[in-house]
């Protein structure tokens, strides 16, 4: 993997980006994550952060930690150098992450829809959208949201004409091709098939996301009883 691969380009004063295509695609996702992993192995000390897109890759930097006058240009001159090699690096192993979803009903107000869309029953599009390994192509739109790229092409639905105005935390939707799920309440377009009782997000946890960008995911139906019971350690915490 070199730089003829991607694109350089300044974002703001303290970063760059470094630009793949513009298209939603598996497999540029997983070359994103793949130099991210290289440039990781050899992280030098102005770098501040990575943050992967789907099919982008940001860098910020600490001008302070640069002894050139130009950071940027450093950062540049650095990654030119590098001759980064897309299988020198694996990305680092994340165990596959569960999330147990209760489907329908309440939880998934549009599971209905999503399945006549789909010419399936519920039951089944339950079984296709619990049977995927999805992999989280970024976090954005809100902190900690995972879009996750691997969606069973026959549960692809358009996002709602109009957006709701309240998304319960924890609803998963279905966007287009995209799977995802919203760490927290908030305004939201996507079809609400279920919802998980595990908080997604939480600033207070010393890794505040539950998912990492790269990582796996797997849904794990599960009833309105084993919801309840999951989520009153959670019930308990927001009341004290």
């Amino acid at each position: 993997m070199n730089e003829r691969e991607w694109r350089v380009e300044p974002l703001g004063e303290d970063a760059l980006l470094l630009r793949f295509e513009q298209r939603l695609d598996p497999a540029i996702n997983q070359r994103v994550h793949a130099l991210a992993a290289a440039i990781e192995s050899r992280r030098p000390a102005w770098l501040r952060e990575l943050v992967p897109g789907f099919a982008s890759l940001a860098l910020g930097i600490d001008p302070n930690a640069v002894a050139a006058p130009d950071a940027l240009q450093h950062a540049r001159d650095w990654l030119r150098q590098g001759a980064f090699d897309a299988h020198e690096a694996t990305e680092a192993t994340l165990p596959l992450f569960e999330v147990p979803v209760c489907y329908g009903g309440e939880y998934g107000p549009d599971l209905e829809a999503l399945a006549a869309h789909a010419g399936l029953s519920a039951h089944e599009a339950i079984a296709r959208h619990a049977a995927g390994v999805y992999r989280v192509a970024m976090l954005g739109f809100a902190p900690g949201f995972p879009y996750l790229l691997g969606l069973d092409r026959g549960l692809a639905m358009p996002r709602l004409d109009t957006p709701r105005t309240r998304v319960a935390a924890g609803s998963v939707g279905i966007g287009g091709a995209q799977t995802g799920i919203y760490p927290r309440q908030g305004p939201g377009g996507w079809r609400i098939i279920g919802r998980t009782p595990l908080t997604l997000f939480d600033p207070a946890r010393a890794t505040p996301n539950l998912v990492a960008p790269g990582q796996q995911v797997r849904f794990v139906p599960i009833d309105a009883d084993e919801f309840a019971r999951l989520a009153a350690p959670r019930a308990r915490r927001s009341r004290r």
